[in-house]
This record gives structure tokens, sequence and C-alpha cells, in this order.
């Protein structure tokens, strides 16, 4: 079943196949351009993992590029390096992306080996091993990196137990001891048509590509799948429960104190997340926003300082960065907490809320200039929405938002007890709440 998407001004068409097996093919063509992106995205991710498979989903992504029946790892990217392409993949909390870049007259090529690479890799027994190194080392690099591991320290304090709270990569604990058997059967399990969607933009053909595709995955355990219909994106119904607001310290004899302050927010199926991302702006989305004048530009207390939100099927949160030196930690926090308290308490001024609304036009427009993120925009839409929102009615619903919008969602955000993730030289009775 194919049906017509959307027909994009800033764009091209974008068409959309449901193959029997519940598979969901998108593709956008994008005449001018001379590449094509082409990606897999598999609706799973470190989430769905069982606290004994921490880690499973990156494993996983890992092993796919080792070796199929057909081919082996070297051949999965010198095929591809040899017309100029470029392969790459990465696992998030919910959901895995694998993908190629080529020329458009390459991209035969790359929807094979990418459909081979997925459907079909062998896990060897060796690869296993190889890869449970490679990857305990990217675990012991990342707890070097504290400007990301203070991140993940957040999560933790936010949803403690819940997956959401553990590491994408999976710990020590949980790699060392998982089995070939172990991450074959989640593969197996896992990745099935119904929870696939394959997206590809640029100068192509979108009769081409699901032909390709059926073409590709024949003959491997997604290609003989049983029909099906596409599994829905995930439901914001059911309910994450959140620790209580919490201080959890990493003691660690850095240069500097890095900081993550914040709280629950809105699920990514809120209406009300358009407001959110103009108040993000607003407080800490770059160089004009509160949180960079009042702490970097005017009293030079730290480098970095920014805000962020992350938004999941039926939760979200919202988080202020900062990393300084060590005996500015107490005072940085305190005009974070006092910027945040003002904005909830008096909201926004009309200034601010043009320039937020600006700032998240041109961030979405200006990331649609290459077929990398158009065909990111596509295999997210589908896979966590179930629907792709078109450009122009996304610039619309920004343009909807209030005054009255933002400063409701100040009110209700802001003054929502937030937890707090360190790293640097302290212990945890350093910092209160």
């Amino acid at each position: 079943m194919t049906r017509t998407v959307d027909t994009d001004p800033l764009g091209g068409t974008v068409r959309r196949t449901v193959l029997p097996n519940g598979m969901r093919i998108l593709t956008e063509a994008v005449p001018a351009m001379r590449s094509v992106t082409f990606g897999i995205w598999v609706g799973v991710g470190s989430r769905d993992e069982a606290p004994q498979l921490g880690g499973a989903s990156h494993f996983l992504e890992h092993l796919l590029f080792k070796g199929t029946r057909k081919r082996s790892a070297l051949d999965i990217s010198a095929q591809i390096e040899a017309v100029g392409g470029e392969t790459n993949a990465y696992t998030a909390k919910e959901y895995t992306c694998y993908y190629a870049r080529v020329l458009d007259e390459d991209l035969p090529l790359a929807i094979d080996v990418m459909c081979d690479a997925v459907a079909d890799s062998v896990l060897a027994e060796a690869d296993v091993e190889t890869e449970r190194g490679v990857i305990l080392e990217e675990i012991a690099m990342h707890a070097d990196e504290p400007g990301d591991e203070v991140h993940d320290l957040h999560a933790e304090v936010l949803y403690g137990d819940h997956p959401l709270g553990r590491l994408i990569s999976g710990t020590v604990e949980t790699i060392t001891p998982m089995t070939r058997k172990q991450i074959n059967s989640f593969y197996r399990r896992r990745y099935a048509p119904p929870v696939i969607v394959v997206a590809a933009a640029g100068n192509l053909d979108h009769n081409t590509v699901v032909k390709l595709v059926q073409q590709s995955f024949a003959g491997t355990p997604l290609g003989d799948a049983p029909a099906a219909s596409p599994e829905p994106a995930r439901s914001s119904h059911s309910r994450v429960k959140h620790r209580p607001a919490g201080v959890l310290v990493r003691e660690d004899d850095t240069e500097q104190a890095h900081l993550v302050l914040g709280g629950p927010a809105l699920h990514r199926h809120d209406e009300r997340r358009f407001a959110l991302g103009v108040l993000n702006n607003v407080l800490g989305g770059g160089m004009s926003s509160r949180l960079f004048q009042q702490i970097r530009e005017k009293r030079g207390l730290a480098y970095s300082v920014y805000s962020y939100t992350s938004q999941y099927a039926e939760t979200g949160s919202f988080a202020v960065y900062a990393g300084c030196a060590p005996a500015k930690a107490d005072e940085v926090l305190a005009l974070i907490r006092q910027e945040l308290a003002d904005t909830a308490a008096h909201g926004i001024t009309a200034e601010e809320l043009r320039r937020g609304k600006g700032m998240l036009k041109g961030s979405l427009v200006l990331g649609l200039e290459d077929t990398g993120s158009r065909m990111s925009r596509l295999g997210k839409g589908e896979l966590l929405h179930g629907d792709l929102m078109s450009v122009d009615e996304i610039l619309r619903r920004i343009d909807a938002v209030t005054l009255d919008d933002v400063n409701h969602i100040a009110a209700k955000i802001l003054t929502t007890p937030m937890s707090l993730a360190v790293v640097g030289p302290f212990n945890n009775s350093t910092f209160t709440l």
C-alpha cells in the first residue's frame, strides 16, 4: 500500500509504502541533490532490555557490521567506501538506526549492503568477543568524559531503576557476562518488520527503492516474515514513575565541576512541546539566552552553559548544564535556580518570544539542508510519532505559540522539584536541594 504523504516546497515529494509484512518504507525525492542517504530504523532501544541484558541493543548495533552469510566485515565497509560512501549506526533509548550515505547512482549498492547487514548478520562467536572488548573500552572512555557522564547521572537520579535511567551502552557488569546466545535471541525476537522503518532521501525514485528493499531482504528472516500490521508508535498513556528530587554526585578529580539541574517535563506527543521548545531557547538555547548572558557573558563563571529537553513516549525532562571551576559551583547553581524561578514567576517578554520562535524555526529549516537530516526526519516521524508532520505544519505550530502558552509551561515545568547531578571533586554531602 503506497500513498503520497507530503509535497514539501522546501524539499521534494514524500511517499510511504507499507509492505505486507508490516515494514514501512518512506522516501523523499529531492532531484536537485546528487546524494542519497538510506537508513533502517528499528523501534528497539536500551529501554527495551531486561536488566541483565543492559546494553544488548548497543552490543547488537556493533555486531551487525561484523559479517553476514554473504559478506565479511571488510566487505561491508570496503564496498561502500569504494564508491566514496559512508556507513554508520547509533543506538538510542527507544530506537536504533543504521544508515549509509552515497552518490545517487550507488543507492542500489547501499540498499543491498545495509539490508543484508541488518537482516542477516551471523553474530559469530569470535566477533562477539572482539566487540565485547571494544564496548568495554567505549564504556571506560565515556567514564573519562565527565561532561558526557553527568547527563547519564542525571537520567539515573531522575528515573532510577526504570530503563530510561540506565546507560545505553550497558555497564561492565552487564556486558562482561553477556553471551552470543542471549544477543542472538534478542536480535531475532526484537528485529521484526512491524517495528522497522526504512527511510531514504535524495535523488531517488520511490518505487525503485521499494523494489530494491524487497529484493535485498528476500531470503532473510526479515524478508520471509509473515504478513502483519505495522507496530503503532509507543503510547503516551502509560506512566513513568520518577524518583523524588535528589542529588547524585560522582566524585572525580576533575579541573571543572560538571552540573546538571533538571526535572520531569513533557512527553513527545504533548501538544505543548512547541511552547517548551521556545522556552528552552529563551532560557539556554544560544548566546543570547538568559542563562548564557547571566552566567558567562556578565560574570564569566562558565565557558559552557545551556538548557535542553529530552522527550520520550510517555515522559520527558528539562535540564540545565553548566561546566565551571569547582569553587564557583555553588554560585553557578544559585544563579541557575534564580533564573528559573524568575522565569516561572514572571514569564518571558514579547521580544524573547519572537527570538525563541525564530531560533526554533531557523534550526528546523537549516537542519534539513542535507539528505541525512531529511532521512532522519522521515524515520523518526514515522517510528516515534506514527505520522510525518510536514515542515510547513511544524512552522505553523511554532508560529501559533503565544506568550501565555510559554508562560504557562514555564510556571509548570520550572516550579517542579528538580534533581541535581554533579561530576567533580566533591562528595555527596557537598550539595543540597
